[in-house]
Order: structure tokens, then C-alpha cells, then sequence
């Protein structure tokens, strides 16, 4: 069977080809509010969620938790976000103990029943992400190691302005400066003596990462107020490293993913217990989720970019708040929400022109309906342009290229999305393909430029 896959640093020579300018943001995407109101409104309330107890820090007795009254007091963020995090974990299902400790933050937080990334890729996903913006809608070059142009408008900026602290510790060369995934962050680190490889990500970083947030998390500058801490671990992205410490599952890459997650969940946990033991530390929300999901050979792919199939973009998304009752909602979430709540949690005006919603009425117990999410992987010389809308009842329709052809499904009663309804449905389609096409005509296009063409149809 022929796979398809990408050496993650293979394609990096491309990206030192090409230039990397500043230029202007591009335009807001709140239009994208009117094309979904309507569909909104005919959605299911959402059901009350079954709730467990949570505990008052990370590593706290549940005896403190309290179900939410009114709204809360503003707090610090962290984002903890795992490289290549698929939904398959054990708090989903899956019947490894790949994340012992993950799993047991998570049975104290809020999460949702699905969540979706913004993108396929890192450099995509995470653009997205630090903006709450589609990257479509971004300045931005060709390469696939996207650099982001100065002149957007990063979440972080607008977080400085109302004096909130902003740090990051990084584990990727890829997050260097040059990238532009800084913007608007106070402290920016990445983890010491990691280089550029053009094939594989061939370093272990996890334990010197957690050091190094540590030893951010320490200084009297950095945590004295409010702050938001964004911190990705890379281990689980290929290659698969064994660990001497890590249960061994086998030799297949499934096997090897699984035991890089127990090792990242290890060091994940040396955070969350410093965390706990810090006075801030019981006014401080931690938000978990993968930037992208990781491919084993559905849909013939390995690894992850260039398709946004449902292994890629699905993720788990839980938000622990100190002293707030766990509980599960029966709604899917985007990850374009997550810069609003950032904004709701630390008690910040958000930005006006952010096209997502925040997830804070829902944390502390207000009903939501379901809102359609959409999965944006704008080309660029490795991608071919790809955007996914996932309606209020599960029916996902995928447009490839330039809306040269499109595939459906119903990834609620086929989430391996194995039976394409485009052309047995096609009323279905029709309606799916208009929706489509409005949801997008509110989701403002930048062209991308500096370096080669992008990859056409």
C-alpha cells in the first residue's frame, strides 16, 4: 500500500529559499458569525453534562470542588499543548495507558466531547491558533515552514497592551523567531542545544523542556501578575523515540507513538506538580490539546499535513480550572474558540475582530448550542489549498483545491469517514456545498507571498 507521507524537516530547504517580508494583516472574519447564526438556532440544546469532582490545583484532594456560580475571577493561562496529541487517548477510550497522568487532570476539568484543530500541520495550526484567526486570513509566505508577517495581529500582542504577562518555552527549531509565532510574547525560550535536522526530529527534549518552564514559572517577573504561558511538547512528533524509563507496546509506529506519550505525559506532570505547589497556582486555568492529530495509515497517510481528514484535526480539548466541578460537554469545540476564552479567563477585553467563541459561559455552566466548525489548510508549495465544514449534525464536507471536488461525510456515525455520501446524497451535498460556500465567503483570504508558487490543483 502506497502512503503518503512528509519528512517534517525534509521540505526545510524550501523554506530557506524563499523571503520572508513584513507587510499588513489581513482582514477580520467575523462575518463568518452571520453565515452560521441561523443553522445555530436550529440546534439541539445542549444536554446537562454528567459532572465529577475537581480539585483546587493539579494535584489537590477533589474535596474543594465546587460546582460554577456566576463568573469567575480572572485568573492566569497556561497552554499546554502536545505535539501530534491524537483524540484516541485513554480518557476517549483507548485501552493503552498511554497518559496516566494527562488522564487524571482531565477527569477534573471541563471538556468537550470533540475537539478540532485549526489545521493539519504545526505551522499552520499553530498560526492559528496564537492569532484566532484562520490561517487563511493571515500574512503569511509560501513555504510549508510558514512564516508569519510582523504585521498581524497575534493574541499575544493584545494580552502586552493590557499588561498581562506572556511567556513561552519551546522545544522545536521551528519556533525560533523567524517564524513569527513570538509576536507579542514578553519571554520567549527555546530548549538549548537542539539544531535543525532536514529529515527528522531526531532530539528528546521533554525533560529540558519542563525544566526550562520550570525555571520560567519561577521568576518573580514572570508570575508576580497576570500571565499566559504557551508550552508545546514535541516528543510525540516523528521520529519515535525509545525511552529506557517508557513501557515498550512494540516496534510498529503505533507502538513507538504510544511510548513517546507516556514519556511526554511524564514530563507534562513534573509541570503540573509545580503548578500545584505555587501560590498562583489555585488561580491558574490549564488548557490541554494537541496542535493536530497523527496518521497510522487511515486514509493511506502517515504522519500528518496535506489532507484534513478527522485523524488530523481531531484533538483531544479540556480545560482545568482550580476548584471547578468537572463535567463533559456534549458539543464540539475549535480550537478558533480558544483565544477568546484566553482573553474571558484572564479577565482581558478580547480583540473584536476574533471570529471564534468563548468557551467560558460554557465552563461555568451556561447551555450552548452547537456551532459548525470549520478546518482551514490554506496551499502553499506542499498543500494543496484544503478547508473542511462541519455542520451542527456531524456531516463534514471536505472541498479540495479550489472547490475542484469535494467528499462527505457523516463523521458522527462514520468518524473513519469511510463512506463518501457526496454522490448518494446528494441533497445532502448540494445543501452542505452552499453552506460551505457562505461560511467561507465570511472568512477574509490573504494571498500568500515570498518564496515559490503555492502547489495549485
Amino acid at each position: 500500500m502506497a502512503f503518503r507521507t512528509v519528512t517534517f524537516y525534509g521540505v526545510l530547504a524550501l523554506a530557506a529559499l524563499s523571503g520572508c517580508g513584513h507587510e499588513a494583516p489581513g482582514e477580520s472574519n467575523k462575518a463568518i458569525a452571520t453565515a452560521t447564526s441561523a443553522s445555530a438556532q436550529s440546534a439541539a440544546p445542549a444536554q446537562a453534562p454528567q459532572a465529577t469532582n475537581a480539585a483546587a490545583a493539579p494535584g489537590a484532594s477533589a474535596s474543594s470542588a465546587r460546582p460554577a456560580a456566576g463568573p469567575l475571577e480572572p485568573m492566569n493561562v497556561i497552554l499546554l499543548v502536545v505535539d501530534a496529541m491524537r483524540d484516541d487517548m485513554p480518557w476517549n477510550g483507548y485501552a493503552r495507558p498511554i497518559a496516566p497522568n494527562l488522564t487524571k487532570l482531565h477527569e477534573k476539568s471541563v471538556s468537550w466531547e470533540r475537539g478540532y484543530s485549526i489545521s493539519s500541520f504545526t505551522a499552520k495550526s499553530v498560526g492559528g491558533l496564537l492569532s484566532g484567526h484562520y490561517p487563511s486570513s493571515l500574512k503569511r509566505n509560501t513555504p510549508f515552514f510558514t512564516t508569519w508577517k510582523l504585521k498581524n495581529d497575534f493574541f499575544a500582542e493584545a494580552l502586552q497592551k493590557q499588561h498581562v504577562r506572556t511567556i513561552g518555552a519551546h522545544a522545536h527549531m521551528y519556533f525560533k523567531e523567524a517564524a513569527g509565532f513570538h509576536q507579542g510574547f514578553d519571554v520567549w525560550e527555546l530548549v538549548p542545544k537542539i539544531e535543525w535536522d532536514f529529515d527528522k526530529d531526531p532530539y528528546i527534549t521533554g525533560p529540558d523542556h519542563a525544566k526550562l518552564i520550570i525555571n520560567q514559572l519561577s521568576r518573580p517577573e514572570n508570575v508576580s501578575g497576570r500571565f499566559f504561558a504557551y508550552y508545546h511538547f514535541m516528543d510525540p512528533h516523528h521520529d519515535y523515540n525509545s525511552h529506557e524509563e517508557a513501557p515498550h507496546w512494540g516496534k510498529k509506529n503505533r507502538d513507538r507513538y504510544d511510548e513517546e506519550m507516556w514519556f511526554t505525559d511524564v514530563q507534562v506532570q513534573k509541570v503540573l506538580d509545580f503548578v500545584a505547589s505555587q501560590p498562583w497556582g489555585k488561580r491558574t486555568a490549564i488548557i490541554v490539546t494537541g496542535d493536530h492529530g497523527e496518521a497510522f495509515g487511515e486514509h493511506d497517510l502517515l504522519k500528518h499535513a496535506f489532507e484534513v481528514y478527522e485523524v488530523l484535526v481531531k484533538v483531544p480539548l479540556f480545560v482545568y480550572v482550580p476548584g471547578l466541578q468537572a463535567k463533559r460537554i456534549p458539543r464540539w469545540r475549535s480550537h478558533i474558540d480558544l483565544a477568546p476564552t484566553i482573553f474571558e479567563l484572564l479577565g482581558a477585553p478580547k480583540q473584536d475582530d476574533l471570529p471564534g467563541t468563548s468557551l467560558v459561559p460554557e465552563i461555568t455552566g451556561e447551555p450552548a448550542a452547537q456551532r459548525p466548525i470549520v478546518c482551514d489548510l490554506p496551499a502553499d508549495v506542499l498543500n494543496v489549498r484544503h478547508r473542511a465544514v462541519i455542520d451542527e449534525q456531524g456531516y463534514k464536507l471536505i472541498a479540495f483545491g479550489k472547490d475542484v471536488r469535494y467528499e462527505l461525510y457523516n463523521v458522527r456515525e462514520d468518524p473513519e469517514e469511510k463512506v463518501n455520501l457526496f454522490k448518494t446524497d446528494r441533497a445532502r451535498a448540494d445543501a452542505m456545498v452552499k453552506r460551505y460556500k457562505e461560511i467561507s465567503k465570511g472568512i477574509p483570504f490573504v494571498k500568500a507571498e515570498g518564496g515559490k508558487p503555492v502547489k495549485s490543483d
